[in-house]
């Protein structure tokens, strides 16, 4: 949890595309995965994705705003970067079939953004994923977007950093396979209200399981974790003033 809070909280994490790092955003499912993983002590920021999440931060005193790496946020900043400083973008994620309709819809509205690679999130073994780390550091883009799951895309672009690649990296969860079925993912009304959570289980009722009995339990674990962080933060101030 401290350093779930220290990245949230981290100078300067409004949103800079002048940084150069990886980069990943927790959800209420997320959280739950990555709580107590090593992974995430690798990562140079994190953004909160999910509105309620946003606000369970805010309540405990850490200020911080919705973020994530979709169409509705910080995707066509992105996007628009490469574009204007004509810089080199690779995307990994999802099936054979998504990421081809993905590049497809993406270049009908960034005809000029400079794709230079691509390809599904799934491997056969260790030696095909380090296969593909060498050849995305070969390739050398400035932006790399894995939307392979948690832990999965973490952990690829940790072994891209790792394997010495210099750009920067960040996670999209479930971006690809949805743009892959249009640009604009969620309708306005959803997207207004903050209701991306619920589209999101009329799209893909495989996801009611998640949000009804997942969310649940990764939002106790928050609250338990946050209220023993700052139990032990509140008596470590306590001991110093002794």
């Amino acid at each position: 949890m401290k350093r779930i809070i220290e990245l949230v909280q981290k100078k300067g994490q409004e949103f800079d595309l002048e940084f150069s790092g990886i980069y990943t955003f927790i959800n209420p499912y997320s959280y739950m995965l990555l709580r107590k993983s090593s992974v995430i002590s690798k990562f140079d920021r994190i953004f909160v994705d999910g509105i309620l999440l946003v606000k369970l931060f805010n309540v405990f005193g850490i200020s911080t705003k919705r973020k994530s790496f979709d169409m509705t946020s910080l995707a066509p900043q992105v996007f628009d970067f490469c574009i204007k400083n004509k810089l080199k973008i690779y995307f990994i994620g999802s099936t054979h079939d998504s990421i081809n309709s993905f590049i497809e819809e993406i270049k009908k509205s960034y005809s000029e953004l400079n794709i230079i690679g691509y390809r599904n999130g799934y491997f056969l073994d260790g030696s095909e994923r380090n296969l593909v780390v060498n050849t995305v550091r070969e390739l050398n883009p400035d932006f790399v977007i894995a939307g392979m799951g948690t832990p999965y895309q973490e952990e690829f672009l940790i072994q891209l950093k790792t394997s010495g690649w210099k750009g920067s990296g960040y996670t999209c969860g479930g971006f690809i396979h949805q743009t892959a079925k249009g640009i604009k993912y969620y309708p306005k009304f959803y997207n207004k209200y903050n209701l991306r959570w619920l589209y999101r289980m009329i799209d893909e009722p495989k996801l009611i399981k998640r949000y009804f009995f997942q969310y649940p339990k990764s939002i106790f674990l928050f609250l338990f974790d946050m209220i023993r962080y700052f139990s032990k933060q509140r008596k470590k101030d306590y001991n110093a003033n002794d």
